[in-house]
């Protein structure tokens, strides 16, 4: 019976990632639309704080998904009311803390991410750009659906309303 239980599990959260993965053109066009309200500080350090705790989910961050999520970054039209070299300095310093220090490493990154704690436009805006990097591989993970479900909580956000 508990093998029965934990496919229903697995099912719907399947089920719901799914959900996630299919309203992330939704997504880009809010945010896409909120892309002028997006130009403070406090948006950037969350936003790459995000990144980076997202693609440390997994426990590392191999140097391939470095590169693949720092070209993601540089190439959001979102992200670029900002230089593109500031953003990949913030990321790779956020992912450089993650991997020389984990535990205080990411204290650090949710830090950075709760800089948008507080500010509705910009926390929403970073889960979901915390979703599409999570996504970006084509799969979205457990680990990463749990780092993003942690950055809600520092956000004080639900995490079902993103599905997760």
């Amino acid at each position: 019976m508990a093998f029965i239980n934990k496919l229903i599990s697995n099912a719907h959260t399947f089920s719901r990632l799914m959900d996630v993965v299919d309203k992330a053109p939704q997504w880009r066009k809010q945010l896409l639309a909120k892309k002028n309200e997006l130009r403070g500080g406090s948006f950037r350090d969350a936003a790459m704080g995000m990144c980076a705790l997202v693609a440390a989910a997994d426990g590392a961050i191999d140097p391939d998904e470095r590169m693949r999520v720092a070209g993601l970054i540089c190439a959001d039209p979102v992200l670029n009311n900002f230089p593109a070299d500031e953003l990949r300095a913030l990321f790779d310093d956020n992912c450089h803390r993650l991997t020389a220090d984990p535990a205080f490493g990411r204290a650090h990154v949710l830090q950075q991410i709760g800089k948008a704690a507080g500010k509705p436009a910009e926390a929403q805006a970073v889960v979901q750009i915390g979703i599409m990097i999570g996504n970006a591989d084509g799969s979205f993970d457990q680990a990463e659906v749990a780092a993003v479900r942690e950055a809600c909580q520092i956000l004080r956000l639900d995490p079902g309303q993103f599905g997760l």
